[in-house]
């Protein structure tokens, strides 16, 4: 009975018809909750008649969310989307590809498939802000003019800031990282199902910057000690989990969770680490610790690079100016509404929004609909109430066939869409399905603007 709900379920997701009765008559058949229909921030409108210029940098998740919601708002519009990249990745699929639960073809398609009647698509990438002049240049020195601009470019992965890494490595002599790419997601694969077939010494990480998707390591982590659980390798392998700082979750009833699974399941945690440096001949990874640097010989390591605002971000006047997120360029807007705090006619949404929260696709589908109403009703000479708390979530993969989903906002309030029938600190098979099989077709129609 649950498989067939569940199919109905994600049928119903990939043909758009994922209202809200539907999914909580299949939802509540299934004891799926109401995980991505929570009541919008800002409600349908009418059509809206203008002839603003409206620039979206960037083409990914949220950019094409913007552009997809822009165009069922708005009548006579001119909106430009504005992004080198061809193929469009489902990133949440990356951990998938990496535990092989889906092949990569899974989490590619054309970004063009997503582009809504109306909009335009500039295929080039962006090589300067101009927020005072009003305009982008792309990279063949394109200027182009905008009235509103929705900044959406999403992180940089730094691979380069780790002395030693060489990412045409990853897949070999032991070497994953699965966020690179996703030819990169199934060589780690590769390399995990190999090490789980031997054993030896894993080691797991995850930088000091602001990262997209921060339960994605832990995630790893506890899939790769089931996978040699599973092969009856366990007692052949020690799992050390290397956390940034104090924590292993944001939020501390998480991180209490998880540091008691890490223990139940041997797995050894070593906290404020920073990977520094690796020798991918020797596999040996180079940590910073305060009582100075540590090797670790590895058999099998997941590398997580820092993660930043691209170059042409972070050399603008966008960034925060100060504090925590100036270093690393993320956008100063404004964290309930989205808007600049400076140039009250930018936005920024997705990764690049240097935010307490929210690097994830689950974020992405709240805050669109957000800084969305707030460009329209500023189109229309109103104020817009629409407010953003911060949601987000992380379906924390356990072990396979089982996951935790761990939905939480700003103040790090556990905020579950259907309390009582998921709890988001219990190990569940329908949480599990929820990350392999529902959210894939409900994130796609969130591009499309349906979700």
């Amino acid at each position: 009975m649950k498989k067939e709900v569940v199919e109905q379920l994600v049928e119903a997701a990939e043909k758009g018809r994922l209202d809200r009765r539907t999914f909580l008559t299949l939802g509540a058949a299934a004891g799926v909750g109401s995980l991505l229909l929570r009541p919008k921030a800002a409600q349908a409108a009418a059509r809206v008649k203008t002839a603003a210029n409206i620039v979206i940098a960037g083409a990914g998740a949220a950019g094409l969310a913007a552009a997809s919601q822009l165009a069922a708002r708005l009548e006579g519009a001119k909106i430009t989307l504005v992004d080198a990249r061809k193929e469009h990745f489902y990133q949440p699929g990356f951990t998938l590809v990496s535990s092989g639960i889906k092949p990569a073809s899974y989490v590619v398609s054309a970004t063009r498939d997503y582009v809504p009647a109306g909009v335009e698509l500039v295929e080039e990438g962006v090589a300067e802000f101009d927020p005072e002049g009003n305009k982008i240049v792309t990279t063949s020195g394109k200027a182009i003019a905008y009235d509103y601009l929705i900044v959406a470019t999403g992180l940089t992965l730094d691979y380069a800031a780790i002395p030693g890494m060489d990412v045409e490595q990853i897949g070999n002599n032991g070497l994953g990282s699965i966020y690179h790419s996703p030819a990169k997601a199934e060589a780690t694969w590769r390399a995990m199902s190999n090490f789980a077939d031997k054993g030896g010494v894993g080691v797991f990480l995850r930088p000091g910057t602001e990262m997209k998707c921060a339960g994605a390591p832990l995630k790893y982590t506890f899939i790769t000690d089931d996978y040699l659980r599973r092969r009856g390798n366990r007692g052949k392998a020690e799992m050390i989990y290397n956390a940034n700082n104090k924590a292993l979750f944001s939020v501390p009833i998480v991180h209490e969770k998880v540091r008691m699974l890490f223990e139940e399941r041997g797995v050894k945690v070593n906290y404020e680490r920073l990977l520094e440096s690796i020798d991918l001949g020797k596999r040996i990874a180079v940590f910073k610790t305060a009582l100075g640097p540590v090797e670790l010989q590895y058999d099998f390591i997941n590398v997580i690079p820092p993660m930043r605002a691209s170059d042409a971000v972070r050399n603008s006047p966008l960034p925060w100016q100060e504090g925590g997120w100036a270093s690393d360029g993320w956008v100063e807007v404004d964290k309930h509404k989205l808007r600049h705090a400076r140039f009250e006619n930018v936005f920024a949404v997705g990764d690049i929004a240097g935010v307490p929260k929210g690097k994830t696709a689950a974020s992405v589908k709240w805050q669109v609909p957000v800084a969305v109403d707030h460009l329209v009703a500023t189109i229309e000479g109103k104020e817009s109430q629409a407010h953003y708390d911060g949601y987000t979530s992380c379906p924390l993969i356990t072990r396979l066939g089982q996951a935790m989903l761990i939905e939480f906002d700003y103040k790090n309030n556990l905020t579950p869409s259907f309390p009582g029938v998921i709890a988001p600190l219990e190990e569940l098979w329908i949480s599990w399905v929820m990350k392999t099989m529902a959210l894939k077709p409900t994130y796609i129609s969130m591009l499309r603007g349906r979700a």
